[in-house]
């Protein structure tokens, strides 16, 4: 994929680590039909490049994303023939929710500036979230007129305590990067100088996990939340299965003869070490 030729998103790679960012600085990085086109083609390509082991969705300039584009998304869809708005709700929702909820890497929100409506999609699709302390969260659509359409009021029940699900759904009050944190919305909230920074040391640390292993985990931890005891139960030997026949570094074997034979590491509070690695 020619990434130069994109105009609405940017893509950066730096030591494994890939930062897909939506780039429409002057919209706020409000989503448009484009964005969603290009954010759609660019996950898929991404999803398999071997210099991607982390991806990072993140916002050009001083927001994250103002949400889904009024003009654009709502006023100049609404008439249009219902093949062209099927096919648009398919990039739409293919890429912030089917893709990026399963994707095979490890995925990283870091938020900046704002981040409204529809782009809590993508917040709570990526795997880890950090924002800055001074990210402004708002689930506005009640005040003009809707109410959080998609899957975003599903997202935000399934992410949120009840309590704080209803009251800011049906409130439309804007909060901060540290009440974002405090109802865990997000994993950390810090000084906007150190978000970056953050967010790479997080990364730097995915980037230690065996992949096939770290894949299967973040993809159970999602899949079981819907399961009963006896689902779950199969679901994860299934996993197990899985993970013993994808990973050629035979991480189990690995991690039983360093802790147990080597005594060369202490998997409570480090992983093992790679082959691939070294």
């Amino acid at each position: 994929m020619d990434f130069d030729k994109c105009e609405n998103i940017k893509v950066e790679k730096e030591d494994g680590i890939t930062f897909l960012s939506i780039n429409r600085p002057e919209k706020r990085n409000a989503m448009s039909p484009a964005v969603h086109q290009e954010m759609f083609d660019a996950l898929a390509y991404l999803e398999a490049d071997d210099e991607t082991e982390v991806l990072v969705i993140a916002g050009v300039g001083e927001s994250w994303s103002a949400g889904q584009d009024l003009r654009e998304f709502f006023r100049e869809y609404e008439n249009r023939p219902p093949v062209d708005t099927k096919r648009y709700m398919e990039t739409n929702e293919g890429w912030r929710q089917h893709r990026l909820s399963m994707y095979d890497k490890p995925t990283i929100a870091m938020v900046n500036g704002y981040c409204i409506g529809g782009a809590f999609t993508q917040l709570c699709s990526c795997d880890f979230a950090i924002a800055s302390d001074d990210a402004t969260f708002s689930l506005s659509e009640i005040n003009w007129g809707i109410l959080p359409g998609g899957v975003v009021t599903w997202t935000i029940a399934n992410t949120l305590n009840p309590r704080d699900a209803m009251y800011y759904c049906c409130t439309g009050e804007a909060f901060d990067g540290k009440k974002a944190e405090a109802m865990g919305l997000i994993n950390k909230s810090v000084p906007a100088d150190q978000l970056k920074a953050e967010v790479v040391k997080l990364a730097n640390e995915m980037r230690k996990k065996n992949p096939e292993v770290l894949r299967a985990t973040k993809q159970a931890v999602r899949r079981v939340r819907g399961m009963d005891y006896f689902q779950a139960l199969d679901y994860l030997a299934a996993k197990m299965s899985e993970i013993r026949m994808r990973d050629k570094e035979d991480s189990f074997h690995q991690g039983l003869t360093q802790f147990l034979d080597e005594k060369s590491y202490r998997p409570s509070f480090e992983p093992f070490k790679r082959p691939a690695a070294e």
